[in-house]
Order: C-alpha cells, then structure tokens, then sequence
C-alpha cells in the first residue's frame, strides 16, 4: 500500500445501538493494516442520567426521520456523551501507564441515532452524536469522528465499518477463507475475506435488538440472558419460515440495517419461551442464509459482539446456519474489544488517507477515504 508507516498508539471507541449504558474503550498499536499490540480495554459505565437520555434521544430521532431541523435534544444528548467518552479516554490511557503525549488518535464512533440505507435512487443517510472538535479540545489528541456519512453521500451502506479490521484479523488467523468474522451485537453482521485483496462484508439480519426487546416488553429483564428462555423454548417453525421471507434475506449484498429494521414485534402473540427461541432461530438461519451468497461457504466463524455470551445462539449458529461457531477468544482475540479496536485501526486509517469503505462492504464506487479529522 505504498509507504511504510510506524505503527502508533490510537485508543478507539464505541457505543452500540443496544444501548447496555457502557462506553467500549480499546487501545491498539496500528500502523493501518497490521495489529502491532493489543492494548488495555475498559467498558466505562454512563450514569443512569446519561442512558435515560440517550434512550429519549434515540426515540425523537425516529420520530425525526431526517425530516426537519434537529431535536434540540440531540445537541444536549452529544456534548453528554462527548464529555463522557472524553473523560473514559483519558481514564484507560492513564490506566495503562500511558499519557495522551503518547496516543496518536482517538477514533470517536459517536452514538447512531438513525441510519437509513439506501434505496434505488436514493442516497442513504445516518446520524451519529459525537462533537470531535469538542473531545480533541478536551483531550489535546487528535480526534477521528464521523466516520459513515461521506461512504453514504458517495452513495455507500455506510455500513459496517469493520470489515477493514476483521480483515487485518483474519490475517494472522486464516487466510484460506475458510474463515470468517461474525459480529452478533444489536445487528449481525458478518466479514468474508480471501486471502488475496477481495474482502466482503455486510449485516445479515438482526442479533440480540429484537430478543432483547422482546424479553424487555414482557418485563423479563434486559435481554434473554444465558439463552436461558431460547434453550427451554420451541421455534415456531411456521413462524420462522414464513420470517424467512424476508425481502433483505435474499437480496445481494452490500447491504446494511438499521436497529429497528428487525423488531419484537416478529414474535408478536408467542409466549416468552417460544418467542425467544424463535427470534434467536431467525438470527441464526438468517446468518446461514447470508453465508450462502458469499463467493466461498466459509466453514468456520469467529463470533464476536454480546451475542457470542448468548448460548442459545451459539448453538443454533451449527443446526440453523449449517456452521461451526466459536467464540473470539479462541483465536485469541478479545470479542467485547473488537468494535471499539476497530475505531482506533481505522483512526488510524483516515490519519494516513487510507480507505476505510469499499465497493465490496458499502458498496462504494471505489474504495473511499472517510471520517473527519479534529487537530
């Protein structure tokens, strides 16, 4: 790829759109393609105050639709969580027995509020809240941030960012194809790569949004935790075949999704047992469905992101998606690390003017540069 770079310290962050109330906090030394070292990882907690707003944030942004001036709610909910993130940051560097002297970036993912993938005709759009100008301020490092929006103008999925880094990964793990990466947090999305220069990568439906909804509705709790509802349930097996109708299952990639693309209301009328085991089945046979339109049926996934604690999905990962699945940590990588290492690789990337999208994972016309960069 041209000249050589040192590799350097970049600390990367992200929030999910499950919204567990943790901030994810990675450092890795980079140089944009290889993984030197893995640094120290935290999950920072956000106060209750901080979650409530972030909740009724992500409720008026649906009500907003991209329609209209924004909320005010959004500026108020974006210099919360700036601040927040900015102080977790320093927190993890000083942890390490590092200074911000020695961190090169922070890549600042920001909280999605809405993404809408595009349509024929149409360009996509997608919101993230994250004021980099404000943490690079605070931290006196510079900031990468707002890493989706110039895939989506040039009209790209915006989604998902992390094929890059699953990619660099894989390199040291397999390279025959035979492997590839399965991310399981709000969405499910899944990074094929050939060894060679060809990386594919795309969501495959939903993972722990709709289950988690689902038992949260019925008052259960947060999520189905342990798999424990799934394992003791029965699919709905006309249920889930007439799901796996579902226009976005066949349709070629690249192509993303929103959180709520895929909703509880799937399991509406069904009991919890069986409600869970069935939205736990569709994840899973949509993963298989997914693995289907890749040039090569990898044999294997790496599961990383909150659904690989999730037993039930595990397990189904083999009967429904026809697939061996192990958790990260048995390739030795650290599965709650991985997203937010991946905004600290490709800070590092747009730092350089590397690409960090491509026509193969958003479907750009080229491979794009992206994010914008404070200080």
């Amino acid at each position: 790829m041209g000249q050589q770079f040192e590799p350097i310290w970049a600390v990367g962050l992200m929030t999910g759109t499950v919204l567990d109330g943790n901030i994810d906090v990675a450092l890795l030394k980079t140089d944009g393609e290889r993984v030197e070292r893995f640094g120290a990882y935290t999950l920072a907690p956000y106060p209750r105050a901080t979650r409530d707003l972030l909740e009724e944030t992500l409720q008026q942004a649906r009500a907003w639709n991209f329609e209209g001036p924004d909320p005010a709610i959004f500026r108020e909910a974006e210099e919360v969580l700036t601040r927040a993130q900015s102080e977790a940051v320093r927190q993890l560097v000083e942890s390490a027995g590092l200074a911000m002297a020695d961190i090169g970036i922070v890549g600042f993912h920001g909280q999605t509020v809405l993404h809408r993938a595009p349509r024929p005709g149409c360009l996509g759009e997608t919101r993230q809240l994250g004021d980099g100008a404000l943490m690079q301020s605070i931290l006196g490092c510079k900031v990468a941030y707002d890493f989706r929006s110039a895939d989506m103008r040039a009209g790209g999925q915006g989604a998902p960012l992390s094929a890059a880094y699953h990619a660099a990964l894989l390199r040291d793990v397999d390279a025959s194809g035979e492997t590839a990466v399965l991310n399981l947090g709000g969405v499910a999305n899944v990074t094929w790569w050939d060894g060679a220069d060809r990386v594919i990568a795309f969501d495959t439906g939903p993972a722990n949004a709709p289950i988690n909804d689902f038992v949260k509705g019925l008052g259960l709790g947060d999520m189905d935790r342990d798999g424990a509802l799934a394992l003791s349930g029965t699919v709905d097996e006309a249920r889930l075949s007439r799901l796996l109708e579902h226009p976005y299952l066949a349709a070629p990639y690249p192509k993303s999704l929103d959180r709520f693309d895929f909703g509880a209301s799937m399991a509406d009328g069904l009991d919890a047992k069986t409600g869970a085991a069935t939205l736990t089945a569709f994840t899973t046979s949509a993963v298989g469905k997914a693995l289907d339109l890749l040039p090569k049926r990898p044999r294997r996934l790496v599961v990383c992101g909150g659904g690989r604690h999730n037993p039930a999905i595990m397990e189904m990962l083999g009967v429904r998606a026809g697939v061996e699945a192990v958790p990260a940590e048995t390739v030795g990588w650290r599965g709650d690390a991985i997203e937010a290492e991946c905004f600290a690789f490709l800070a590092v990337r747009v730092l350089r003017n590397m690409p960090i999208s491509f026509p193969t994972t958003t479907g750009v016309p080229e491979p794009m540069r992206g994010g914008r960069l404070a200080g």
